[in-house]
């Protein structure tokens, strides 16, 4: 396969070794971790699979904050340019435009033609439906990205998505731990493959299979509940047919850092809110007649805020606005392994985002590292977090405390919940995890707003641009706003 194969962009060994064991499988499993390039190895295989004349369509279904980047980034990067493609983005909002574009993509054609959904998309009929259409008018391979969405055997979306999916011609999934909270995730994520790989019939036979059952009663009802999980070398030996493996740590081929950026869209009333601001901001700098850094650092501090999910008076008072942030943190979350660092520009989301994960993961799980942490407790808790054995996995901080002198090597994922301003600080941060000491690989996940100042704070730091320095160019300022 691979001798006649023309790449765009070359692959690692361990991505060329995951394409030759799955590209002409009806269906397959890349368990492929954050930052190890899964992405690449579903295009290729598209591409290998649409020039032998197999598939003329494929179905793309991921998690909010992924779903845009397989349409800007990973396809036009990875796809190769000879192959002449149609790519549309699923939105339920339907103008005249879209509506001919959605009617063109039914048609049958040369053209390979990607659809690209939402996995929330299948929690609704419009949504099933039009990819049902899709498939019933092309040879189809299906793929669902951070396949873990999809655990809930009871979800409409799962229901779904396992649904139309028995009529495509090829199945992927793509996930860095298919197992985020028990075995038991693996069920769903299997039917939607092939009900025969696992040979269950039903989640209660396969329950009952690998989980350690005892009889509860309550209220007057009885039911089971799992206490413990049994036979997992049978079930681990199961998935390696039909599976490729990989960790950062076994890629001696890949860089030490790698960059991945995780896009949200801000929420209704985080749009009216940022657009009134953006409003008064530009009208009061406008004013001022020379504009200097300080005064549109303060205008940005506050979009930012509101991109964060909240948003602060002069006198202190903080109102949280609905946001997707958290949503998308607690996503990455379940997507990754191991121990993981959570930077957070804001004492308000640091607080925030203590409470919720201690709820998801146990009160033993996560620590804060930020102002109004104590020596004592600043020792302990990275004490506790270089121990692999120890239970805290979330490592909570802001970069002006915990971004300088301290070592978290432990972890190989980095998270910039929401960043700082300041290029040093990110650059120490960053070095808080990647510094001697460290054997894997390490992965940075920056969380940005989708057109707000979020990417441009972001853009400016991965290219070592202090922010300060950005904005004071002529007219800077509105570029920002």
């Amino acid at each position: 396969m691979t001798k006649a194969f023309v790449f765009k962009t070359e692959p690692y060994a361990h991505q060329l070794s995951a394409l030759e064991k799955s590209c002409d499988e009806t269906e397959y499993a890349y368990f492929m971790e954050m930052g190890t390039g899964k992405s690449k190895v579903l295009i290729d295989n598209i591409s290998h699979l649409h020039n032998k004349g197999k598939i003329n369509g494929v179905v793309i279904v991921a998690p909010k904050g992924v779903y845009r980047n397989w349409v800007k980034r990973e396809i036009p990067i990875h796809l190769p340019d000879y192959i002449e493609k149609t790519v549309y983005l699923w939105t339920p909002n339907e103008s005249a435009k879209s509506k001919k574009e959605r009617e063109d993509l039914l048609k049958p054609s040369s053209e390979l033609k990607f659809l690209v959904m939402n996995v929330e998309a299948f929690s609704t009929a419009k949504g099933a439906k039009f990819a049902w259409q899709f498939i019933a008018n092309h040879d189809t391979l299906m793929a669902v990205d951070e396949s873990t969405t999809i655990k809930n055997p009871t979800a409409k979306r799962t229901k779904n998505i396992i649904k139309v999916g028995k009529y495509c011609y090829y199945r992927r999934i793509l996930t860095g731990s298919p197992v985020t909270r028990s075995p038991l995730d693996m069920y769903t994520q299997s039917q939607f493959l092939d009900p025969a790989l696992l040979g269950f019939s039903s989640y209660y036979a396969f329950r009952n299979r690998y989980a350690l059952l005892v009889d509860r009663s309550a209220g007057g009802r009885s039911f089971k509940q799992v206490v413990g999980f049994q036979n997992l070398d049978e079930l681990n030996g199961l998935m390696q047919k039909f599976s490729y493996r990989v960790l950062k740590e076994d890629c001696l081929d890949l860089p030490d850092k790698v960059y991945i950026k995780r896009e949200i869209e801000l929420s209704p009333e985080q749009k009216k809110i940022y657009k009134e601001i953006q409003r008064y901001a530009i009208s009061e700098l406008s004013s001022i007649g020379t504009v200097s850094a300080s005064s549109v650092i303060t205008q940005i501090i506050r979009l930012h805020q509101i991109s964060c999910g909240f948003a602060s008076t002069d006198d202190g008072v903080i109102t949280d606005i609905k946001n997707n942030r958290l949503d998308e943190l607690m996503q990455i979350l379940e997507e990754t392994d191991g121990k993981v660092i959570i930077w957070a520009n804001y004492r308000h989301d640091i607080i925030k985002l203590y409470d919720v994960i201690r709820k998801a993961y146990g009160d033993d799980s996560v620590g804060t590292y930020y102002g109004d942490t104590s020596d004592e407790d600043r020792e302990s808790l990275i004490v506790k977090f270089q121990d692999k054995e120890n239970p805290l996995r979330f490592f909570i901080g802001n970069t002006q405390t915990g971004g300088y002198g301290i070592t978290l090597t432990a972890a190989n994922t980095v998270v910039y919940y929401s960043n700082n301003y300041d290029l040093e600080k990110r650059l120490q941060s960053e070095d808080r995890a990647h510094r001697i000491g460290q054997t894997n690989k390490v992965t940075y996940i920056d969380i940005v707003c989708k057109d707000t100042v979020d990417e441009k704070i972001v853009k400016a730091l991965r290219n070592k641009l202090s922010l300060a320095q950005t904005v004071l160019g002529e007219d800077a300022w509105k570029d920002w706003l």
